[in-house]
C-alpha cells in the first residue's frame, strides 16, 4: 500500500494552515521597510543608512531554554515567544545596535496550527515592544526527534549601530558608575535548575500558590524576559553608556566580567537590588549559596549599564518617572577580577 509523508508524521495542509493563521499577527510588527510577506523563501528588508555615517550589523540568536517546557505542561504558549525576542534583542542591545528585524524557528513533533499561532503571538508581541519587524520564519514539523506535544522555539535578529558608537566596554575606567536595570523575575535562564529544585527537590505543582507570590507558581516562572530596547535606545540620546552587560546564564559572575576591560573590576553591592520573592523561595528550598545564586539567575537585574561619574544624575533622572526601576550598584575600580559582589 503507498504512503505519503502525512503517513510519516508530516502535515504539509496544518503548515500552510499555520501560515494563514499567522499572516495578520506578523503584519502588525513590521515597518515600511519590509519588502517581503509571509511565506516567500526568504525576508528581505531595506536597510536605510540614511542618518547612520558607517553601519555595522549587529546580530545574535538564542533560544529560551527548558523554559518551553514548563509552557507545555501548563499549556500556555503565548508568551514564550516574547521571550525568545528578548533574548536576542538585549543582546545586539548591549553592542548599542537598535533592532531592525528578526526571524523564529519553531520545531515540533506535530504541527498544529492553532499552538504555533499562539507562539507567534508572543514573538509579535516581543517584536513590538524591541520595534523590530518579524520578517519571517520556519516552523519544522520532526516526527521521531520530538515527541508529538513537544516543541522548542529559537530565534535570529539583525540590527545596526552606527561604527563610532559601538559600544564593547573599551572606554570604561576607574570611578565609573554600574547601574542595574530591574528584571521582570527569572527570566529565560537556570531553568534546568529551577525545574530540579520545584519537582524533584520539592515535588510542587505548578498550580500552587505561596503566600509570598502574587500568583501561581507557574504563573510566576512563566513571566516573560524584560525587553530593554525602548528604553536604553532612548537613554543614548543624552547619556554616553559605556558599556552593558544583559544579565542571562552564568548570572552576574559571568556576564558583567564581559564587559569589564583587563585591570579594572565592577565592585557591585548587591544588597540595594529588590531581589524578587521567586529567588528567595528557590535560594531557600534547596539551601543555595549566595554565590551559586549569583552565578546562576539574573536576581533582579536584567541589564547592567556603564556611565561615567558625570553622566550618573542624568541617569537616574531619566527613570525617575518610569516603570523601570534603576538601581545603582557600585563603581568600577582597579582590579583583576572584573567583578567584586557584596551581597
Amino acid at each position: 500500500m503507498a504512503i505519503n509523508y502525512k503517513d510519516a508524521g508530516v502535515d504539509v495542509d496544518a503548515g500552510q494552515r499555520e501560515v494563514e493563521l499567522i499572516k495578520s499577527i506578523v503584519a502588525k510588527t513590521q515597518s515600511k521597510d519590509v519588502l517581503s510577506s509571509i511565506g516567500g523563501f526568504s525576508g528581505l528588508f531595506n536597510l536605510d543608512l540614511s542618518e547612520i555615517k558607517h553601519p555595522v550589523l549587529v546580530s545574535g540568536t538564542d533560544g529560551v531554554g527548558t523554559k518551553v517546557i514548563l509552557a507545555h505542561m501548563l499549556n500556555k504558549h503565548d508568551t514564550i515567544g516574547i521571550d525568545c525576542v528578548a533574548m536576542c534583542v538585549n543582546d545586539i542591545l548591549c553592542q548599542g545596535a537598535k533592532p531592525l528585524f528578526f526571524l523564529d524557528y519553531i520545531a515540533t513533533g506535530k504541527l498544529i496550527p492553532e499552538k504555533m499561532e499562539e507562539i507567534v503571538k508572543g514573538v509579535a508581541e516581543g517584536c513590538i515592544k524591541a520595534q523590530a519587524s518579524l520578517i519571517g520564519g520556519e516552523t519544522a514539523e520532526m516526527p521521531g526527534v520530538y515527541q508529538e506535544d513537544q516543541y522548542d522555539l529559537a530565534g535570529f535578529c539583525v540590527g545596526v549601530v552606527d561604527r563610532d558608537k559601538i559600544i564593547d566596554g573599551s572606554s570604561i575606567k576607574e570611578g565609573d558608575i554600574v547601574f542595574g536595570l530591574a528584571s521582570n523575575g527569572v527570566h529565560s535562564n537556570g531553568y534546568s535548575l529551577v525545574r530540579k529544585i520545584i519537582f524533584d527537590h520539592c515535588n510542587f505543582d505548578l498550580n500552587e500558590k505561596f503566600d509570598e507570590l502574587e500568583c501561581t507558581l507557574g504563573e510566576e516562572l512563566l513571566k516573560p524576559t524584560r525587553i530593554y530596547v525602548k528604553e536604553v535606545l532612548e537613554l543614548l540620546k543624552t547619556v554616553n553608556i559605556k558599556g552593558m552587560s544583559h544579565i542571562t546564564g552564568g548570572g552576574f559572575y559571568e556576564n558583567i566580567p564581559r564587559m569589564i576591560p583587563d585591570g579594572l573590576c565592577a565592585k557591585v553591592d548587591a544588597s540595594v537590588i529588590e531581589t524578587p520573592e521567586i529567588f528567595k523561595l528557590l535560594k531557600k528550598w534547596a539551601d543555595i549559596n549566595d554565590k551559586d545564586m549569583y552565578s546562576t539567575f539574573n536576581m533582579g537585574v536584567g541589564l547592567t549599564i556603564v556611565v561615567s561619574e558625570d553622566d550618573r544624575e542624568r541617569v537616574v533622572d531619566f527613570f525617575k518617572n518610569s516603570d523601570l526601576k534603576l538601581y545603582e550598584l557600585g563603581k568600577i575600580i582597579s582590579g583583576e577580577d572584573r567583578i567584586e559582589l557584596s551581597f
